[in-house]
């Protein structure tokens, strides 16, 4: 695309409502547009933040031909509906995690992506984390050597989160924790194999028949000697809330803090150290920088759920709608495009596969690789 502003129109007005500042202050960006089904609350965002136009309704929203793209903050259940009807509208997309709840429908959105030659990005917090963007920079460098192995995990308590999320299985929403070890190496998953382990209770059971309380998966990449394990637990697990990745390299490891708001550990050889992790708003457009550590859901009479649990995301947000930006703008593909998005959510997917067959060595499928 040339160099004009790119007309964003962001759909959910729950967690979407943290974007909606970014984009209004990011050089490229023009924030055009939000939509909401509850009126009440469509009128109270577009009234706070001065947004004109305001859709109560999905399709209307794309029957606009002002919209150049969409960021969805929807419940997960709609975010493959509604990406694909959006790419097949002519616009581009962001989308929160995950990607889709269903092979198949990661499967219509590569197609759709690759028929209409739009842009999608999934919106992944973690791999645009100071922490993650800290880990990366030392990789880059040389500085950890090979990488030998990475582990990750997200573990969290999601009771009084929306019913939706009532026993859902716990790899279906892995992202914050496959997305790590993947886009570090920029590597892909060829086949994984999980175990499910415990029990939670019976009346969380019912909605989607998972019966475990904590899903582990082992991981093997692509044309590569390494694996990896990731760790997943959503409910009657006691554990402070944790997304958190280590990568262990020949010559030094990175292993994240066992305790929040804690120091990370480096490893040099056999020596540790703990480490602050810096900020990398240096990396942003100036007039987004301060949104690394402010936000709209970070102040004690406006929270947010996902925001608290997640420590502010690790300074994402900003990062992402550069790249979402930064990609129309340049005309390239974002980090992660449509494939390597379907790769890290058909890993969770089929890992809960894998785990209700006792571990099975289920591959990915060949649409999921670059």
């Amino acid at each position: 695309m040339s160099q004009k502003k790119i007309n964003i129109a962001i759909v959910g007005l729950g967690f979407g409502a943290e974007f909606i500042p970014i984009y209004q202050k990011h050089p490229y960006a023009n924030m055009y547009a939000i939509c909401q089904r509850n009126t009440e609350k469509l009128k109270e965002i577009g009234d706070a933040f001065g947004i004109e136009k305001r859709y109560a309704s999905f399709e209307e929203l794309l029957q606009d031909p002002n919209v150049d793209a969409v960021h969805i903050n929807t419940p997960i259940q709609n975010h493959a509906e509604q990406s694909i009807a959006a790419l097949r509208a002519g616009k581009h997309v962001a989308c929160t995690v995950p990607m889709a709840t269903t092979v198949e429908e990661c499967r219509q959105i590569v197609e759709a992506v690759k028929e209409t030659g739009l842009t999608y990005m999934m919106m992944e917090t973690v791999i645009y984390s100071r922490e993650f963007l800290f880990v990366k920079e030392l990789y880059e460098k040389g500085e950890l050597g090979k990488i030998q192995f990475l582990r990750a995990s997200h573990q969290q308590e999601m009771a009084g989160w929306p019913g939706y999320w009532e026993g859902l299985p716990p790899m279906h929403y892995a992202t914050h924790c496959v997305a790590p070890v993947l886009a570090l190496p920029k590597a892909q998953a060829a086949y994984v194999s999980c175990f499910g382990s415990g029990k939670i209770d019976d009346n969380l059971i019912e909605k989607y028949g998972s019966p475990f309380a904590i899903e582990t998966c082992h991981i093997k990449y692509r044309d590569s000697d390494l694996s990896a394990e990731v760790t997943r637990s959503l409910f009657n697990t006691a554990r402070q809330y944790r997304e958190s990745f280590d990568v262990y390299g020949s010559k030094k490891s990175f292993e994240w803090t066992l305790v929040e708001n804690e120091d990370s550990v480096i490893h040099t050889g056999e020596t540790p150290e703990k480490v602050k992790i810096p900020d990398y708003a240096h990396l942003l457009p100036k007039e987004i920088q301060h949104f690394t550590t402010a936000g709209v859901y970070d102040s004690e009479e406006n929270q947010h759920l996902s925001f608290i649990q997640g420590a502010g995301h690790g300074g994402s947000h900003p990062h992402l709608v550069n790249e979402f930006i930064d990609a129309l703008i340049e005309n390239r593909n974002p980090y992660p495009d449509a494939k390597e998005s379907a790769n890290i959510t058909c890993v969770g997917i089929l890992a809960h596969e894998s785990a209700m067959k006792g571990g099975e060595i289920i591959h990915l499928p060949e649409f999921t690789f670059k």
